[in-house]
């Protein structure tokens, strides 16, 4: 089963976002992608995943051109703010869910303060992604909707 995880830069949100579900259900396959990516995933939120012992430092921000002619079976858009507009994706998909988060890229205000938001940011994309994993994944498994 692959999971598309899509935002803007692909560069914080997306990427943790990637990492946190691969550890959730490693039996999934899970990749991350935006549509006007940054030149690097942003320091921060290596830094926040390292915190929770998941390394991204080797992670890089791709293109969603990269998974437009494979499909997935489920895309999550992770945009949140209104600073965000929610890329498309016109490859072939089974299920689309926004799942939105606050872009921790944007924060103000002391280096404390904006790691601060990282790690929010982090830890919510963690409860909403284990709640997917339950509500959509494990679900369709246990009634044979996935095989």
């Amino acid at each position: 089963m692959k999971v598309l995880v899509l935002c803007t830069g692909n560069s914080c949100r997306s990427q943790m976002g990637e990492a946190i579900l691969r550890e959730i259900n490693p039996e999934l396959e899970v990749v991350s992608a935006g549509t006007k990516i940054a030149d690097r995933v942003h320091p921060l939120a290596v830094k926040a995943m390292a915190e929770i012992g998941v390394d991204i430092s080797s992670f890089r921000p791709k293109m969603v051109d990269e998974f437009l002619k494979d499909g997935v079976d489920f895309l999550i858009s992770v945009c949140g703010g209104a600073k965000d507009a929610c890329p498309a994706f016109t490859g072939p998909v089974g299920t689309r869910l926004h799942i939105g988060f606050d872009d921790p890229a944007y924060a103000e205000g002391t280096e404390e303060e904006i790691f601060n938001v990282f790690r929010r940011v982090r830890d919510e994309i963690r409860r909403d992604f284990a709640k997917f994993n339950e509500e959509y994944i494990l679900k369709k498994i246990k009634h044979g909707s996935f095989k």
